[in-house]
């Protein structure tokens, strides 16, 4: 009875989100806008922020949240959060687009995959080989990765309270043998190679593996050094004296050359404005989707606690956040 009566809530509770959004949409735009919505969900999309000169534009493109190729999809239910795909795309665009004279990055981020942050830079750096001018604006956050994103701007600003810095590279394994061994549980491996399961939960890693994981991530953090070293006008050894995975607040950052000027968002924007002239026209691009369902993901958490499963998402947000066996430029 308890899972007949769980079920029948359930359905009236998606019943009822998909009446609200349903009705949500239709009030804020008309038929043909919301079908665009959710047709449009691999193009990079744009809106006006300020009426301008239409060519002479400011980019504005959002990182917020971890940087991550999550592979984030659009349903029914909708989807949240920073997606890797759009905000590329946005990039490319933005970098092939003449009308754009300058790009503004808004930055809330505590970094993110190795592979990602490089990405984003390879086209920050064609934006800027097309002539426009990047500012940075740091917000609460924007460590490690977030960072690394900021790096090849031509301004950045931070405020008094951002926390930036936090330059390096980070890996991480479990080993959870002892336990393992407490309860009575064994493991047996058959593997290729000495290394094929290397960074195993289940044991000790090898002094060989230890050596080889450490040499993967100095590769990657002289990579982080260099972007940073590039982008600041700073030597080498410059960057490695402040390089040591702290963070810094907003002031310390302008002290040791990681900043450029206090200020925040409205700022950042005023002052390029003020360096590229003219009356600019102000868009913003979407780093997510825009999910034409707004309570799809709450509706979602409904039903997983109503059938008992608000444990289980909770282990899985952990797993899916943790410093794990991805390299990542990442401050958490």
């Amino acid at each position: 009875m308890k899972r007949i009566i769980a079920l029948v809530s359930a359905i009236a509770i998606v019943i009822l989100g998909l009446g609200v959004s349903f009705m949500s949409s239709l009030w804020a735009s008309d038929w043909e806008d919301m079908f665009n919505d959710l047709a449009s969900t691999e193009a990079s999309k744009s809106s006006i922020l300020e009426e301008g000169d239409a060519g002479n534009k400011i980019a504005v493109l959002n990182f917020e949240g971890t940087i991550q190729d999550t592979g984030a999809t659009v349903g029914m239910f909708g989807s949240e959060g920073y997606n890797h795909e759009l905000t590329i795309q946005a990039l490319k665009d933005i970098a092939e687009d003449d009308t754009y004279s300058g790009v503004l990055l808004n930055v809330n981020s505590p970094g993110g995959g190795v592979y990602e942050s490089a990405e984003i830079h390879k086209y920050l750096m064609a934006v800027k080989e097309s002539g426009k001018t990047i500012y940075s604006s740091m917000g609460n956050m924007a460590a490690s990765g977030g960072y690394y994103v900021s790096a090849p701007a031509d301004q950045i600003f931070a405020t008094d309270q951002t926390i930036t810095g936090s330059i390096g590279v980070i890996m991480q394994s479990i080993n959870y043998g002892q336990l393992a061994e407490e309860h009575g549980i064994s493991f047996d491996t058959y593997k290729s190679g000495e290394m094929k399961d290397m960074m195993s939960p289940s044991r000790e890693a090898t002094e060989e593996e230890q050596e080889y994981i450490q040499s993967i991530v100095d590769t990657m953090f002289q990579d982080f050094v260099d972007v940073v070293a590039e982008g600041r006008g700073m030597t080498e050894e410059e960057v490695r004296a402040i390089a040591d995975g702290r963070i810094y607040l907003g002031e310390e950052a302008i002290e040791n050359g990681l900043v450029d000027q206090n200020g925040h968002f409205d700022d950042a924007l005023a002052a390029l404005k003020e360096e590229l002239g003219g009356n600019p026209q102000v868009v913003e691009f979407d780093g997510g989707y825009n999910s034409s369902f707004p309570f799809g993901v709450q509706i979602k958490s409904a039903i997983s606690d109503l059938f008992g499963g608000g444990e289980v998402r909770m282990v899985q947000e952990l797993i899916d956040n943790r410093q794990g066996v991805q390299p990542m430029y990442l401050y958490e």
